[in-house]
């Protein structure tokens, strides 16, 4: 495979541990807050501004929130799923000496798309997709069309890995060889058994 393509979030980061800040600033327990953060999270990733996220969480659970607290909600959330899973740098790395050439296709809001275009560690990748920032989502065949056309190559030419089994097999079916993320420790033994031509 020539192209190795990450989602981001439970793949190369670890999940967020922002959940009982974020239930805090609301003034409200965790254990209701979280269906309402979960809830609304697709229209999000699909393009929802921060104000109208935000609104409908605290719609949800029955609280108000301004300007300001939509602003620190915003920030501990990107923060929270800032967190790169340990392993994650070494891994890039490896990867980038074997010869692969690494790509990343990841459902996420716009803010938090602006904030990670901003990291060091994105420069390991050739092509970043967001979906916020496409018009469309995993699992959507439009969004792996999307990723083959900017590679300029087709599925067979792509190693897919994602934490989701839904998105797994929506990547097949667009034809990409996709597999279940099988975690940082027994990645680079996955991708290399899919690549040996790749390693020199």
């Amino acid at each position: 495979m020539s192209w190795v393509v990450f989602d981001y979030g439970e793949v190369l980061s670890e999940r967020t541990a922002a959940l009982p800040d974020l239930a805090g600033l609301l003034g409200v327990p965790q254990a209701e807050f979280e269906p309402a953060y979960w809830a609304h999270r697709e229209a999000y990733d699909r393009g929802a501004t921060d104000h109208a996220y935000w609104q409908a969480v605290a719609d949800t659970v029955g609280t108000e929130v301004d300007a300001a607290t939509i602003a620190r909600l915003t920030r501990t959330d990107i923060a929270g799923w800032s967190r790169l899973a340990p392993g994650t740098p070494d891994l890039l790395a490896t990867l980038e000496r074997d010869g692969h050439r690494l790509a990343l296709l990841s459902n996420a809001p716009a803010s938090f798309a602006a904030h990670t275009r901003r990291q060091e560690w994105l420069t390991s990748f050739s092509e970043v997709l967001f979906s916020a920032e496409t018009g469309s989502a995993k699992p959507d065949p439009e969004i792996f069309a999307l990723l083959l056309d900017r590679l300029g190559t087709d599925g067979g030419e792509c190693l897919f890995v994602d934490d989701r089994e839904l998105n797994v097999e929506a990547a097949r079916a667009a034809g990409l060889n996709a597999h279940l993320w099988p975690g940082t420790t027994d990645a680079l033994s996955l991708i290399r058994s899919c690549s040996p031509g790749v390693v020199p």
